[in-house]
């Protein structure tokens, strides 16, 4: 081995955002310490019935807590801050460094959660940079987001330095007038990049995204021709937005009354940082609206991806206490849906027409622009770094497979890059690029109750319950064998030829039957003249049969919820015995 690879290796593993869009999740680790950047959560899909967070599974740290040093943040979206509160219950973080409004954002989210003793959040500004352990150095460059603060890094390492981009574009005419600090990019490109770790989301979108600043005049020229009320919902985070927007309802004298609860918490921490600036008397409660005329209504709303849960979601259901569409209302989607989101987004659309709104939605609008950058920024980004090894992070398997063909073309060897999974461990050398193992990279879900995770065999129970529906069956029995009440079935979500009364007819025979074929297998005869009854087993015994039972005559895997009643007080010496007896003797006459 030569002195060059000596050294030990860095490893970079992802927990999280490849091959997916969310919970991005990044591990550096250099001989016995870790940084953690970003840790975000991800969205459930159609089939985890309950779940509200998708996390990523950190076995890993959890394994390796002592490692860690410290974390950083590179901005405030949810994909990449989200995950951090429940991670804390798990494990301490010493310190974590970030953006002023990411960190405003996730100290109200840690002390919420509780856990705001478990970590240090230290504010960094552009060109700051911080000492964590002993092998990292990290310097933070401003680039240009669809949200404000937003951030590039520069690692040292003991072998070099490692650059991950964050999420980007790269607009020159930003809204709040922070560039992208492009010159701080090419200064530590002519000095020599080990790695470059690059935002892969639109890579297969050709030529540059659009600049934020190109929304604004579409949004005023709709919000101009709106007849009466608008409502205007896009993501929460986006302060760049919300700002044009605030700005042109004061432009078109409309108060703003504002709904969702992370709308309200981001434009009051953007406001006390600076990043909005308006009047008070801008906004106004959803109460006071009614006392004015549409046309000088705007109401801001969450809902812009189809959250069941979310203020635009129940306004199209009908749902809401305070707003219902009226007919002349306008209702703009400032923002695309998410890959999964679409057919929520539609369905809401359909419905907030039907109830006689004119929505204004879909990409020819121009009332959207993406905050990623398309393959031209992707090959600006290249070309001022110059990495010797290049690293596609932050997108789904064919977005990270067109980003590395476009490293390719800038001239990136193949045999100097790696497509990696989450859970791979990428090991780097100052002359090579591996993938040496793997550490478990799973999902952890999270419902609305935020107790716990949820187990995967709930998560399946769910599902079953979703398709099959579920069979309740009670039953009471006696010390001899015998059935002291008529068994009740009740059937919740289950599609069945058969008729209920049939069914329960059915269930009442099964029972009936293994009581008589295998009572004297659980129920025993003490020499005292007892009787001892292995209940569990028998209604295990039960279960079984009343599970094949129903797969037989409903032709589907109903979930089976079995009560069965069982006496408190043993009967008296001799009594159970000489019933169990009689009873016997009489299910024997009727099966001659």
């Amino acid at each position: 081995m030569s002195n060059l690879d000596s050294k030990p290796a860095l490893k970079i593993i992802a927990l999280g955002g490849l091959h997916e869009i969310g919970k991005n999740t990044c591990v550096f680790e250099y001989d016995d310490e870790i940084i953690l950047l970003d840790a975000g959560l991800g969205f459930p899909s159609d089939g985890m019935h309950g779940v509200t967070i998708v996390l990523p599974d950190l076995t890993y740290l959890r394994e390796n807590r002592h490692k860690i040093k410290g974390a950083i943040v590179t901005h405030g979206h949810e994909d990449h801050i989200g995950g951090i509160p429940f991670h804390l219950k798990q494990f301490d973080i010493p310190v974590m460094y970030g953006p002023r409004f990411a960190m405003a954002l996730l100290q109200g989210k840690l002390e919420e959660a509780g856990v705001s003793d478990r970590t240090e959040l230290r504010t960094v500004r552009p060109r700051d940079t911080v000492q964590i352990g002993n092998y990292f150095s990290v310097e933070f460059i401003r680039n240009t987001h669809s949200i404000c603060d937003s951030f590039s890094v520069a690692i040292q390492t003991p072998l070099g330095v490692v650059v991950h981009s964050g999420d980007f574009k790269i607009d020159h005419t930003p809204v709040d007038g922070e560039y992208f600090d492009l010159q701080r990019l090419a200064e530590y490109g002519e000095k020599g990049i080990l790695c470059l770790m690059s935002d892969s989301t639109n890579s297969e979108v050709p030529g540059f995204t659009p600049s934020e600043s190109s929304v604004y005049p579409n949004l005023d020229r709709v919000i101009s021709e709106a007849k009466g009320r608008v409502l205007l919902t896009t993501f929460a985070s986006s302060v760049h937005r919300l700002n044009m927007v605030l700005e042109l309802a004061k432009k078109h004298n409309r108060v703003v009354a504002v709904v969702g609860r992370s709308m309200l918490n981001v434009i009051a921490h953007a406001r006390n940082l600076g990043y909005i600036k308006c009047e008070d008397s801008l906004f106004q409660p959803l109460h006071a609206i009614r006392n004015i005329s549409d046309r000088g209504v705007l109401i801001l709303t969450t809902g812009s991806q189809g959250e069941p849960m979310a203020a635009l979601s129940r306004i199209a259901n009908g749902e809401h206490r305070k707003i219902k569409i009226r007919q002349g209302d306008t209702v703009i989607f400032s923002a695309n849906p998410i890959p999964g989101n679409t057919i929520a987004v539609v369905n809401t659309i359909d419905k907030l027409m039907q109830q006689g709104a004119n929505v204004i939605y879909g990409r020819h609008q121009g009332i959207h622009v993406s905050g990623h950058g398309c393959q031209e920024e992707q090959k600006l980004m290249i070309a001022l770094t110059r990495p010797k090894f290049f690293l596609p992070v932050h997108g789904e398997h064919r977005m990270l497979v067109r980003h590395s063909k476009t490293a390719q073309s800038m001239g990136i060897p193949p045999e100097n890059m790696q497509i990696i999974n989450n859970g791979d461990v990428v090991e780097l050398t100052e002359n090579s690029i591996r993938i040496a193992n793997r550490v478990p990279s799973g999902i952890e879900l999270v419902d609305s109750s935020r107790s716990g995770v949820v187990k995967d065999s709930v998560l399946q129970e769910r599902q079953q319950l979703a398709v099959d529906g579920v069979v309740t069956v009670a039953v009471a029995i006696d010390w001899d064998g015998v059935v002291a009440a008529k068994p009740e079935l009740h059937l919740r979500g289950v599609v069945t030829s058969i008729e209920p009364e049939e069914l329960q007819t059915k269930v009442a025979e099964a029972i009936e039957s293994v009581l008589y074929k295998s009572w004297s297998e659980f129920a025993a005869f003490l020499e005292d003249g007892n009787i001892e009854v292995n209940w569990k087993g028998l209604r295990q015994q039960f279960e079984r049969e009343l599970k094949r039972l129903l797969r037989r005559k409903i032709q589907g895997n109903p979930s089976l919820v079995f009560l069965m009643q069982t006496p408190q007080e043993p009967p008296a010496v001799f009594q159970a015995k000489e019933r169990h007896y009689a009873r016997s003797a009489a299910r024997a006459r009727v099966a001659f």
